[in-house]
């Protein structure tokens, strides 16, 4: 063999030694780490898929528990309502009929103050016309005309007409 071609051999046999001992060392080192890295960043990613589906079910439960908090506040806010109008027209009911009260009793006082005041004018006048008759009636008046007064108004009083 010449030394030509040992130098081929030699290169070919350099060549395939340099390929088996890059086959081992990735087989070895290289291969294994690449697998535990693919394997860590698979379950890395299948964590960040469960966590993803645990945040739609907890947002799917939230958008439920605010739908039901809507829909209680939204029955709240309907019977306080119906209760304020209740409340409402209970109280302008009674105001009402309050103030039908009070101004019945305003009448009845009213009523009573106006007899009471035409009782004491009736009393005035009288008294007047009284004190006016004792000093103006002796002067007009004689003794047969008084007698037959007299006469005529305790006959009217007998019978009943005055």
């Amino acid at each position: 063999m010449s030394l030509e071609t040992l130098a081929q051999v030699s290169q070919i046999v350099g060549a395939v030694v340099f390929i088996i001992a890059a086959i081992v060392i990735w087989n070895k080192y290289i291969a294994p780490g690449v697998q535990a890295y693919q394997a860590a960043k698979n379950a890395e990613l299948a964590e960040a898929e469960s966590r993803r589906e645990r945040m739609r079910a907890d947002v799917s439960a939230a958008r439920t528990e605010v739908e039901t908090a809507d829909a209680a506040a939204r029955m709240i806010r309907e019977r306080v309502e119906a209760a304020a109008a209740r409340d409402r027209a209970k109280a302008l009911e009674e105001a009402k009929h309050e103030a039908d009260r009070i101004v019945h009793n305003a009448e009845g006082e009213l009523d009573r103050a106006r007899l009471a005041a035409r009782d004491r004018l009736r009393v005035e006048f009288i008294e007047k016309a009284l004190a006016k008759a004792r000093t103006e009636a002796p002067a007009r008046v004689d003794d047969a005309t008084n007698r037959k007064l007299v006469e005529t108004t305790v006959a009217d009083l007998v019978r009943g007409k005055i």
